[in-house]
């Protein structure tokens, strides 16, 4: 050991002693205190709801698909789809969101039987609803 390194350590054995006894002497060091770092919360996963306003109607008969945006600003454009064969098809009905977070569209289908419809939009897509055409 060199000697500058020995004196340090009797000065800081002896310091320790006279503080307040052999514990205070051999006691580590307190560590360093650690800065905190805030980290942002995780952004909410945007979602989507959707609602026919029937569950069956006539061919070309008018109704509405509704819901509420959760996650997704006002004034995004919301799309109505309906799977057509294995594909998710676009229809030429879309809204904004309004600044309650809720949309609403007005929509006709004309191809009769079980029509499967969901609503995407900023990042979401709604789950499946179902709308029967006789």
């Amino acid at each position: 050991m060199n000697r500058a390194y020995r004196f340090a350590i009797a000065g800081a054995l002896a310091a320790g002693l006279a503080a307040g006894g052999a514990a205070t002497a051999f006691a580590a060091p307190a560590p360093a205190p650690v800065a905190s770092v805030a980290t942002p919360a995780p952004a909410a996963k945007p979602v989507l709801t959707a609602q026919a306003s029937v569950a069956t109607i006539g061919a070309w008969q008018e109704f509405r698909v509704s819901g509420k945006a959760t996650g997704i600003k006002a004034g995004t454009t919301v799309v109505l789809q309906q799977k057509q064969g294995a594909k998710w098809v676009s229809l030429p009905a879309k809204v904004t969101v309004d600044k309650n977070s809720a949309y609403s569209m007005r929509v006709k289908l004309g191809i009769k039987g079980k029509n499967a419809l969901r609503v995407t939009g900023g990042g979401a897509v709604s789950e499946p609803i179902y709308v029967t055409v006789r």
